[in-house]
């Protein structure tokens, strides 16, 4: 029995009784007016608008790639497309096919167009698991648009679907669904008759509760929904309560307001557990803003943030780290990205610490605004300039390459801060090779016993 085959005799039981299939299911668009959010890829003249009107006299892209989180739409959108045209629709999961199954869809595909001139939509899900091999097999069909291919991906296609493949595809970046985008959806599978049909209502806190475990996932917000209001009804209760919907889906609120003193407090036990060396509350705390639907951008920069104000040059590997982690999270999102966030939390709470550098700008920052600057020293100044030298710019600079250890013995701070320290460097971790190297240069500018100014 061909892909396609499956799909509809699944549909045909579906039909005869709804009540068989999962409320996500149910609530799964008919067309893209009905789709929730990814509002940027729908509008009027949009590719996924042309696709689904093709054959209508519109020109529509021969090959798209749908980039995004779990339950984001991709597997929705392909559906919309297939019940909204009159072409050939076909599924298939990189999870469980090859390429034998690609070859039997396009022999198909092609039979299609010649005898009947029916085009044929190949949707294939999970596209990233198919190998290279895998993947060349699509490249003939897609080239002579024997089909017209629909992929979907969680992970980024620039690094898991091959070049000639990507080239030749339209891609199409799906994002997590707003906090809006999840509350009308749980609203509308309550009221619509294909979802709960208002048989239960929804309280406030409990569909609050909803909204932080969603994650910007459609799919996971509806099984859970699902899951409360059956629970609700079997009890015999006309609303769906937070206690009963925790019982559901086994999963306690966290009370915790993003927009509320939680918010900072549980951000700022975080940042203090990394400074202070305790990886488990650490961890702990990394885990309630995980679980309460945190903004994961807004964790990484907190730990960009803590890598050079706690740790700084005591290992000078943090702040990479950390930066690595924030880009890691942009490209990958949740809930991969809460391994990410671990990862580097971890590091940084296991890293020796110093607060050496936020001691050193802040000390800097402070006689700057209290007016200690005066003129830069002539002979610093820019004298690349016409006129630069009748000035006296850049007279008596000494190049420091050409000084023997790299280190020229000359003013470099203005007169208001000159001997002025700000940098002290700890003793613990490499920080200490940093301590070894100042007491050195500070020797060879002439002014390594210079006490600091007042």
């Amino acid at each position: 029995m061909e892909p396609d085959l499956f799909i509809a005799a699944a549909e045909e039981r579906q039909r005869k009784d709804p009540a068989l299939a999962p409320l996500a299911v149910r609530m799964r668009p008919r067309d893209l007016d009905e789709v929730v959010g990814q509002q940027h890829l729908l509008g009027e003249g949009s590719p996924l608008r042309r696709l689904v009107r093709a054959g209508d006299g519109v020109t529509a892209p021969s090959s798209v790639i749908l980039w995004g989180p779990p339950g984001t739409g991709k597997t929705t959108l392909a559906y919309v497309v297939s019940h909204a045209t009159k072409r050939r629709f076909v599924e298939l999961s990189a999870i469980t096919a090859g390429v034998k199954e690609v070859r039997t869809v396009i022999e198909a595909a092609r039979r299609e167009s010649g005898a009947h001139g029916r085009e044929t939509v190949l949707f294939l899900d999970e596209i990233h698991r198919f190998s290279k091999a895998q993947q060349d097999s699509l490249l003939p069909a897609v080239e002579n648009r024997w089909v017209t291919l629909i992929a979907a991906t969680t992970e980024n296609p620039y690094f898991s679907v091959i070049s000639p493949l990507l080239s030749r595809s339209l891609l199409l970046t799906l994002e997590s669904l707003t906090e809006d985008d999840i509350r009308n959806l749980v609203r509308r599978a309550l009221a619509d008759e294909r979802g709960l049909g208002g048989a239960v209502a929804l309280d406030p806190e409990a569909e609050d509760h909803l909204v932080r475990i969603a994650g910007g996932d459609a799919r996971r917000v509806l099984t859970a929904l699902e899951a409360g209001a059956g629970s609700a009804m079997d009890r015999g209760e006309k609303s769906v309560s937070l206690a009963t919907l925790e019982m559901a889906v086994d999963r306690a609120a966290v009370r915790y307001d993003r927009d509320g003193d939680q918010h900072y407090d549980v951000a700022s036990a975080l940042i203090k557990s990394i400074r202070g060396s305790d990886v488990d509350a650490t961890l702990h705390y990394l885990a309630r803003m995980i679980d309460a639907g945190e903004d994961p951008r807004f964790i990484a920069r907190r730990l960009m943030i803590s890598a050079s104000e706690d740790i700084g040059l005591a290992d000078p590997t943090a702040l990479p780290t950390a930066v690595a982690a924030a880009q890691a999270v942009a490209l990958i999102g949740f809930p991969e990205a809460q391994l990410t966030l671990a990862h580097a939390a971890i590091a940084l709470a296991l890293a020796p610490k110093s607060n050496s550098a936020t001691l050193a700008i802040g000390a800097a920052l402070a006689d700057v605004r209290a007016g200690l600057a005066g003129p830069v020293p002539p002979h610093l100044r820019d004298g690349h300039y016409k006129g630069a030298a009748k000035l006296g710019h850049a007279k008596g600079y000494v190049y420091p390459h050409d000084v023997p250890g790299g280190v020229a013995e000359q003013q470099y701070a203005p007169d208001a801060v000159h001997g002025k320290r700000y940098y002290h460097p700890t003793r613990y971790g490499n920080e200490a090779r940093y301590a070894d190297i100042l007491d050195r240069v500070r020797g060879k500018l002439g002014h390594g016993d210079t006490p600091p100014k007042a």
